[in-house]
């Protein structure tokens, strides 16, 4: 059983509340973690102007899913994906090494930028209450 580092992107009908669009990702991070994959990140870009309709929707709520997983795992994800009627449209790529590598440098750099602007706010909080006293 060959596990692959994969990276699909899921379009889903933004018309639906927010709460229905949590519960569509959870069953597919469900279905990703019952099937023996591992999710490695999950970012949510939010809804977004498509450039042309699809199935009469002029927006969409996008997520990319990025997991590790068995070959098998795909093709019940997509079954999933297209039985699911709120789902408008997917892409699911493996990532190859390079792409991997850049991924980890990215996450990396993301990670540095958040202990700096952590570190920032706080040397600025520490700051202001000096000030005022």
């Amino acid at each position: 059983m060959k596990i692959n580092h994969y990276e699909s992107v899921v379009i889903v009908n933004a018309t639906l509340e927010d709460d229905q669009i949590d519960a569509t990702f959870g069953r597919i991070l469900e279905l990703i973690k019952s099937n023996g994959g591992e999710v490695t990140e999950v970012d949510k870009w939010g809804r977004k102007r498509l450039a042309y309709p699809i199935q009469k929707s002029k927006s969409g709520y996008y997520t990319v899913f990025r997991f590790i997983a068995p070959r098998e795992v795909i093709a019940k994800l997509e079954r999933a994906y297209r039985l699911d009627e709120s789902i408008i449209r997917y892409l699911t790529i493996v990532l190859d090494k390079n792409a991997i590598e850049y991924g980890l440098k990215a996450a990396e750099i993301k990670e540095a930028e958040n202990v700096t602007n952590s570190d920032k706010t706080e040397n600025d909080e520490s700051n202001n209450n000096e000030s005022k006293e």
